[in-house]
């Protein structure tokens, strides 16, 4: 999974400043050999950037990016784009950047790069990278059902037009995204922003994905963003019907049995849980196992190297909507004692 080309997807509602993210990402040299895939290349405005055309469709930028249109279907645009890459027509390019549309679904495009049998030779997921309105924010996650899954299956927030909203109203907003999405690294578009960060840092990279790990657990344990601790007020683990479930065994599973019940549990209510990640121990091995997934997805399972701390406990997040948490947490508890 490694030794495959990343493909990094950028989401986020109507007006939430992805076009400006990506403009910034354009300019930035963590962006270079990168390629995006855009549905108009036009409407990011970079024109003044462009160097050479090589047809309709391709442009390259002085940062060495490529930026293709995508032509109806992602998956043929994908297998193009790495076709003439192959040939030399384009740069050789280590990461491929996906923008969605601002009401698109992102899951489709994650079962693209994860179920298309010619793809899967070449490509891997990446990060999901969801931008977020600072002033709209709140509105458009009660309002539309799309921004709440967007921001659920991030693995990045990028919360954006800071300069537009009072900082009571970002706390507000960072206490809701909280409840959303515990896992994810809530990322202020400003001059902090670590463009590296946001595109790489995965638990399929190597050098850093004990350290994505890491994060993980870490954040759901704190419960705090930018280091400002969320309420007391507020349930971190609700909002609405979307839910974040947290699991700890202090107990060694067994992976056959454990496989077994993930996937039953996804074909049973897949559609409703939206994000799964964990750490596991698993009987047989010294060192831990990394899991995550996306609805009916469950991305190939990745080894750590060592344990990151001294705690040796199993440890998931799942985050549901319109699922009682405590059917996750009893069944997975009744099928571990049964089965293993």
């Amino acid at each position: 999974m490694s030794e495959r080309i990343p493909v990094n997807v950028l989401t986020g509602f109507l007006g939430s400043g992805k076009t400006s993210l990506l403009n910034r990402l354009l300019r930035d040299s963590a962006f270079a050999n990168c390629a995006v895939l855009i549905n108009e290349f036009g409407s990011i405005g970079i024109d003044h950037h462009l160097v050479d055309r090589v047809d309709g469709d391709i442009v390259l930028l002085q940062s060495g990016c490529v930026c293709c249109t995508i032509r109806g279907d992602l998956a043929a645009s994908m297998r193009e784009l790495y076709g003439r890459r192959e040939t030399g027509l384009v740069p050789a390019f280590e990461r491929l950047v996906v923008e969605t549309t601002g009401l698109a679904d992102p899951i489709p495009v994650v079962s693209t790069i994860m179920n298309d049998r010619v793809l899967q030779h070449h490509f891997r997921s990446g990060n999901v990278i969801t931008t977020v309105d600072a002033l709209n924010g709140e509105r458009n996650l009660d309002e539309h059902s799309e921004c709440l899954k967007q921001a659920a299956i991030a693995d990045r927030l990028v919360i954006t037009k800071l300069d537009l909203a009072p900082n009571a109203k970002v706390q507000l907003l960072l206490d809701r995204l909280l409840m959303v999405n515990p896992m994810a690294a809530l990322v202020r578009n400003d001059s902090s922003l670590d463009a590296q960060m946001l595109l790489g840092d995965d638990v399929f990279q190597p050098e850093t994905k004990t350290q994505e790990v890491q994060r993980w657990m870490q954040s759901v344990k704190n419960k705090q963003f930018f280091s400002v601790p969320v309420a007391p007020s507020v349930d971190p683990n609700l909002h609405g019907d979307t839910q974040a479930l947290a699991i700890e065994l202090d107990y060694a599973i067994d992976w056959t049995v454990f496989g077994v019940w993930l996937s039953l549990l996804l074909h049973t209510h897949g559609e409703r849980i939206l994000r799964v990640k964990g750490l596991l121990n698993v009987s047989g091995s010294d060192t831990p196992v990394v899991i995550h997934g996306v609805q009916q997805m469950v991305y190939p399972p990745s080894h750590l190297d060592q344990w990151p701390d001294a705690n040796r406990h199993s440890q998931l997040v799942f985050i549901v909507r319109g699922l009682d948490p405590s059917v996750v947490e009893s069944s997975l508890q009744s099928f571990l004692h049964d089965y293993s």
